[in-house]
């Protein structure tokens, strides 16, 4: 059900990123192209890792993580830091999300990574109450903050 992405199945998470951006309300924020994450994944210096969930009857992917590593200096140790998790949604239901978390996961144990982080939007409740049912919770008193853009231009060149 679950297996790391292979360079083929660039084109599906491209395409389930465009799918993901939509259901976020956000698709005109979802400028990357298939080279960008054939690079990110598969290029001289991956940057990027992922793993698809499949159909288990039909075999076809239906779902995606893709996760980097982060670093904490207190605990000494990497962890991950899971950018998307999408399953179509009529693959919904089936397990595939659990199934894609618990590999992390499982990947996180076996490499000795001390934590899972990621960012839910405020709205989507079904994905909260989700992550909470596998005992994440939220990281209250912290705020994310970004800085893109023309904004980002504009300190990068002072």
């Amino acid at each position: 059900m679950i297996r790391t992405a292979a360079v083929t199945d660039v084109p599906v998470v491209h395409a389930m990123i465009r799918e993901l951006a939509e259901y976020e309300k956000a698709p005109h924020e979802a400028v990357a192209t298939e080279e960008q994450l054939r690079d990110a994944l598969f290029g001289a210096n991956p940057a990027l890792f992922g793993l698809i969930a499949e159909d288990d009857t039909t075999g076809e992917p239906v779902g995606f993580a893709v996760w980097f590593l982060n670093f904490s200096t207190w605990r000494g140790t990497h962890g991950v830091y899971l950018e998307d998790l999408y399953v179509r949604p009529e693959a919904r239901g089936g397990g595939h999300g659990k199934a894609l978390l618990l590999e992390l996961a499982r990947i996180a144990v076996e490499r000795g990574y001390s934590r899972m982080e990621w960012s839910v939007l405020d709205w989507n409740e079904p994905s909260i109450n989700f992550y909470k049912s596998l005992g994440a919770v939220p990281m209250d008193g912290w705020s994310v903050y970004r800085l893109a853009g023309e904004a980002l231009t504009a300190v990068g060149t002072r």
